[in-house]
């Protein structure tokens, strides 16, 4: 057991050794990608609240509450697409957190699909957002790396 520890601790070693850095101002192509992805996920959102669009059975007369959902869920995606935009870790977090939960609703989404299209759309956003959620977690590893002191 202990040599698997050590290889493992190996391996993690050898993976923090190949980052590099971020340069001044460098932000991480996933994380521009995610950036897009969350402003553009905002504009529909609110796109779709000024068209009055109906989430379809059971959001009849939510009203309030539904405008209130959404305006909420429309500042949360402008957040977290201003700070990835600036390749804060906090934002990738937080964009890896909405990726998740849209990874299992689409997931439980997939139980009660009804129809072929439905499901492959539901199939399609799990695709989507789990290569992304992935391909994040490399380049928060490398907004939070610190300076490597230089060899002098």
């Amino acid at each position: 057991m202990e040599r698997a520890y050590a290889r493992g601790r190996a391996r993690d070693a050898a993976a923090r050794a190949a980052l590099k850095p971020l340069a001044p101002g460098e932000r991480p192509t996933a994380v521009s990608v995610g950036a897009v992805a969350a402003a553009v996920l905002a504009l529909a959102n609110l796109v779709a609240l000024v068209a009055g669009w109906d989430a379809g059975p059971g959001s009849h007369g939510g009203g309030g509450q539904a405008i209130a959902g959404s305006l909420l869920v429309t500042g949360l995606l402008c957040i977290v697409a201003y700070g990835m935009w600036r390749a804060r870790y906090w934002a990738v977090l937080g964009m890896q957190t909405l990726l998740a939960i849209t990874i299992i609703f689409a997931t439980l989404g997939l139980i009660t699909a009804t129809r072929v299209w439905a499901a492959l759309l539901l199939v399609a956003i799990i695709c989507a957002s789990g290569a992304l959620f992935w391909v994040l977690i490399k380049a928060m590893a490398r907004i939070q790396m610190p300076e490597r002191p230089r060899a002098g």
